[in-house]
Formats: C-alpha cells, structure tokens, sequence
C-alpha cells in the first residue's frame, strides 16, 4: 500500500468554534507543521452563493489574515462551504489569488452516514475505478479519522491509487505567501473572533 499522503485541511474561522479559542491555534500550526496542507473554508460557513462580492471577500479575508497570524502563510486553496459557489465567488476568488477545490467522492459523514456506509462508499467507488478521486471528509468526526480515513487508505492503495496532497493534484501551490513574508504571531488582542 502507499504511503499515506499529508492531508488537507480546510478551516473555518468562527463556526463551531472559533479559530483563535484556546488549542486550535496550537492545533493547526501542528498540523501545519506536520506537512499538512491548510487551506480556508470560510470565516463563518455561509452559502457563499447568497452573498455579495464585500461580503464573500470579507468570508476569504478573515480566514487569511487568521492564517497569516497563527501559521505566517496565506492559503491559495478555498472550499466553498456546501460546494456552493457562483460567478461572483469565482471573481472574488480570483482576485485574492485562491483556487476553488471541489469533491467528487464525499464520505457522507457531515450527513449521518455510519461508519459502515462510509466504508461500504469507499469499497464502491474503489470497484468503479474511476481515473482519480478528490474526496470530503471531516475530522471533526472521530469515528472518520479513526475507523473511515483508514480503512480508505487500505482499499484505495490496494485498488492502486497513488496518494497525493490537493495542490499537487490540481498543480497549483497551497500557499500565496511562504513565511519569509508573514511570521506566526503571538497572541495579541486581535486574536479573537
């Protein structure tokens, strides 16, 4: 089986908890740290659909300026909540130099999906053998990072998938900024949602 790849993560700023709460700062600079790639999902996870440009901006914005903060670099990847996007997200995108990334497998977990379905998913699209698959998953749910992820792992690599992060997959860097431009902070008085 292949080495299991660094995964990404796509953070929200203030949704069920807010980024600057004590721990996930910690938390995301080890993951950071780890080689993991952070990407943003979103001040607040709001359909970005409904919004307008100002208020899609300031959704990407605040997520940036918190990564700049905590981890010294800007994300250049951007999940949109809910898959949900428009022209509108896709200008204000582009304008602050971030790709869009989009599933084409999701594990079912954020809907109620049992472990054993989530499983049962992956054993599926492993027998369809599609080219290449991007999948959605969420480690908010420790019954995905302990039991799914890595039962995934096994039946993917056996079906002879290659692991890889999401900017090699799309060619395009995790990163509009490395850390020669931002520095992680230290707590301040801004940090707070």
């Amino acid at each position: 089986m292949p080495p299991a790849p660094k995964e990404p993560f796509f953070v929200n700023g203030n949704n069920w908890d807010c980024i600057y709460d004590p721990g996930r700062p910690e938390g995301l600079l080890y993951a950071y740290n780890a080689g993991h790639e952070i990407g943003s999902h979103t001040w607040s996870h709001s359909d970005l659909a409904t919004l307008t440009f100002d208020q899609v901006h300031n959704e990407m914005w605040l997520v940036e300026l918190a990564m700049q903060k905590i981890l010294g670099v800007s994300p250049a990847l951007m999940r949109p909540p809910y898959g949900s996007y428009n022209d509108n997200v896709l200008n204000v995108a582009a304008m602050r130099n971030q790709s869009l990334v989009m599933w084409d497998f999701d594990s079912g977990d954020s809907v109620g999906a049992t472990v054993a379905q989530s499983q049962q998913y992956y054993s599926n699209i492993a027998n369809q053998h599609p080219s290449n698959i991007l999948t959605l998953n969420h480690e908010t749910y420790q019954t995905t990072v302990q039991q799914v992820l890595p039962y995934a792992l096994q039946v993917l690599g056996n079906a002879g998938y290659s692991f890889v992060t999401v900017s090699q997959c799309l060619g395009v860097p995790a990163y509009k900024a490395s850390g020669s431009t931002y520095s992680p902070g230290t707590r301040d008085s801004t940090w707070h949602c």
